[in-house]
């Protein structure tokens, strides 16, 4: 699997190089270039392994892998700005409003998302029915109804009088973290034309995982290794997995979710090798 996600990541990379190669030089440019350095990809993984299950060609994916990792860096650049987290480092770096400027952020994050849609019009990802679906799912998964939705609740819940409870939280992060992994996941069915229910229940229980492990590691980790400030949400008495199942708690349910998550992948026989393997991955890294 790791081989599998260095492969990815280079592809991925080179894919979104080309993309702004041909952009005009100054700062925009520049901050939208710093913002797409470095991450795991797992995203673009999730869109990769999936669309090889259904006999899909890496070229053919790759466009969608690009476009999923271009929306999540304009996630994470807005996600960071002093309006919102307020953060000053990311995957090692000092975030791009630090970089350069607020505005600066604001405005690549704004063209890192119209790049991601752009991205999702390739005709390299297949037949014109296919693309349009793509579109419309990506922009329910990363609009009102999901990531951005759920930032919205995680803004709405630094105000509220009363902390969130494990239900609450469990929708929040499941739109704020979790709608962008199910779309990731099934993308590779929604491109071939198959049935996405496995796929859709495997990335729904990798999601929750994957963030009750980034709940673990703002406890636990270190800053060296994550490459963001930790014990944030501590600090700011913020309804967590953690702070409301407690940290073994927490450890035991991101096991179960995970073990639910490669069970849904049954369907897929040994072709799903990488996929179950990345479910383990979620909760043992410590970054």
């Amino acid at each position: 699997m790791q081989d599998r996600l260095e492969d990815v990541r280079a592809q991925v990379q080179a894919a979104l190089d080309d993309a702004m190669a041909g952009l005009p030089d100054g700062d925009l440019t520049d901050a939208m270039r710093y913002a797409c350095i470095g991450g795991k990809r797992i995203r673009a993984f999730l869109v990769m392994e999936s669309a090889r299950l259904f006999g899909l060609r890496d070229r053919e994916a790759l466009p969608v892998a690009a476009a999923v990792e271009a929306l999540h860096a304009y996630s994470l650049v807005h996600d960071d700005l002093p309006s919102m987290d307020d953060d000053d480092l990311r995957r090692g770096l000092p975030t791009v409003h630090v970089q350069w400027s607020e505005a600066t952020a604001i405005l690549a994050g704004d063209a890192l998302q119209s790049l991601a849609f752009g991205l999702l019009t390739d005709p390299a990802i297949g037949a014109p029915d296919a693309r349009l679906a793509l579109i419309r799912l990506f922009s329910d998964a990363v609009g009102a109804r999901g990531m951005v939705w759920g930032q919205a609740l995680d803004i709405a819940a630094e105000t509220a009088v009363e902390p969130l409870d494990l239900v609450a939280v469990k929708r929040l992060q499941g739109a704020k973290t979790g709608a962008l992994i199910v779309f990731s996941a099934t993308a590779g069915a929604i491109m071939a034309g198959e049935d996405a229910g496995p796929l859709t229940e495997y990335a729904r229980n990798l999601g929750l995982a994957f963030q009750i492990q980034d709940d673990i590691l703002d406890v636990t980790g270190d800053e060296a290794e994550t490459g963001k400030r930790l014990h944030k949400d501590g600090d700011a008495n913020k309804a967590t997995f953690v702070s409301l199942l407690g940290l073994e708690g927490a450890q035991d349910k991101a096991r179960k979710l995970v073990r639910a998550a490669e069970s849904a992948l049954d369907p897929y026989g040994e072709a799903a090798g990488n996929l179950r393997a990345l479910a383990r991955f979620v909760i043992q890294r410590d970054a």
